[in-house]
C-alpha cells in the first residue's frame, strides 16, 4: 500500500512539469492581455472563443492545478480525472477557430480573418490540452490498474475482430449528419455562398470526411486497402492515416460548432436564418460525434496485443 510519505516523497512526472511550464508561460501571456491592452487580432478581433480575459486565465490557472493534483493523488478518483477532461475540453473549445484555419492551410489558403499572433495563441491554448489530456491518460492508468505498458485495463478481455454496433450506428449518422448539412444548404441556395475554388476544396473535404472517413473506420476496407488500389493493394493501411484525422476532425468539428451553437442561442447575427444556423450546426456535431465514436472503436480494435498484459 502506498504511504503518505511516499507520496509526498515521489518525485514529480515531467507531464506534471510540462503542464506548469505551460500554464505559467501561456497563463502569463493571458494575464498580461488582461490586465494590459490585447492585441487587435486582426479583422476578426479576437483569438478564443468565449473563454477570454479573466476565464482564460482561470483555465490556466486550473490547468497548472490539477496537473499537480493529478500527480499527487494515488487513488482513483473519477471526480478529479472528470474535472481534468473538462478543462481540457474547455481549452480545445477556446481554440475552436483552429479548426478552419488549418483547413485553410491545407487548402492554401488562409482567407481575409488570418491573423498569425491568434493563430499562434490558439495553437498554445491547444497545446496546453493535450498536455493535460495526457496528465489525466497517466492518472487513469496509475490509479485504476491499468497496464503500465498499453494503458487498457486488466485482467485480460476479449479481443473484437469487427467493429461494434454501436460504432457502426455512430459512422452512419455521421454521415446522416453530413447530408443534412447539404440538404440544409440546399434549401437555402448554393448561391448565397462565395464558389471560390477554395471552397470547392472544403465541400471536397467534408464529402471525405463525412462520408470516406467515417465509413473507413467501421469497416473491413479501412483495415487493409482494397485490391484496386496500385501498390498497395491488400497491404495493411497503417493506424495513424485514420485515426489521426478521425480523432483531430471530430474534436475539432465538435469543439468548433459547439461554440458556435453558443454563441447563436446568445443572439449573435448572421447572413443565415437561425433556423438554418440550427439545423446545419446540429448536423455537424452528429458528424463530430460520430467520428470520434468511430475512431474510438477503430483504435480499440486495430491495436496491437500487449506482450505485458496480454490484452
Amino acid at each position: 500500500m502506498t504511504t503518505s510519505a511516499s507520496i509526498v516523497g515521489r518525485s514529480v512526472h515531467g507531464l506534471t512539469y510540462a503542464v506548469l511550464g505551460w500554464a505559467v508561460a501561456y497563463g502569463g501571456v493571458r494575464l498580461a492581455w488582461t490586465v494590459g491592452e490585447a492585441p487587435e487580432f486582426g479583422r476578426l478581433g479576437l483569438d478564443l472563443l468565449g473563454f477570454t480575459g479573466w476565464w482564460s486565465v482561470a483555465l490556466c490557472a486550473a490547468a497548472g492545478g490539477l496537473a499537480v493534483a493529478l500527480d499527487r493523488v494515488a487513488t482513483w478518483r473519477p471526480a478529479l480525472a472528470g474535472l481534468a477532461w473538462a478543462v481540457a475540453g474547455a481549452l480545445v473549445a477556446a481554440a475552436a477557430i483552429l479548426l478552419p484555419e488549418l483547413v485553410g492551410l491545407l487548402l492554401f489558403t488562409v482567407g481575409p480573418f488570418f491573423d498569425p499572433l491568434a493563430f499562434a495563441s490558439r495553437l498554445g491554448c491547444v497545446t496546453g490540452a493535450a498536455l493535460l489530456a495526457l496528465a489525466t491518460a497517466r492518472y487513469q492508468r496509475r490509479t485504476r490498474g491499468d497496464c503500465s505498458d498499453c494503458c487498457r485495463t486488466v485482467p485480460p478481455g476479449v479481443r473484437r475482430s469487427a467493429p461494434a454496433r454501436w460504432a457502426r450506428w455512430a459512422a452512419w449518422a455521421a454521415v446522416g449528419g453530413l447530408v443534412t448539412r447539404f440538404a440544409a444548404q440546399f434549401v437555402v441556395g448554393f448561391d448565397r455562398v462565395d464558389q471560390s475554388a477554395a471552397l470547392y476544396g472544403l465541400e471536397i473535404g467534408l464529402v471525405l470526411a463525412g462520408v470516406l472517413l467515417p465509413l473507413a473506420l467501421v469497416y473491413h476496407w479501412g483495415e487493409v486497402w482494397p485490391g484496386w488500389v496500385p501498390l498497395l493493394a491488400d497491404r495493411t493501411i497503417p493506424r495513424p492515416l485514420l485515426l489521426v484525422p478521425g480523432f483531430g476532425l471530430g474534436a475539432g468539428i465538435v469543439a468548433y460548432f459547439g461554440m458556435g451553437m453558443v454563441q447563436v442561442s446568445s443572439g449573435s447575427h448572421s447572413e443565415f436564418s437561425d433556423a438554418f444556423l440550427w439545423v446545419a450546426m446540429s448536423a455537424y456535431l452528429v458528424m463530430g460525434v460520430g467520428l470520434v465514436i468511430g475512431s474510438t472503436d477503430y483504435h480499440l480494435r486495430t491495436r496491437r496485443q500487449c506482450g505485458t498484459c496480454g490484452r
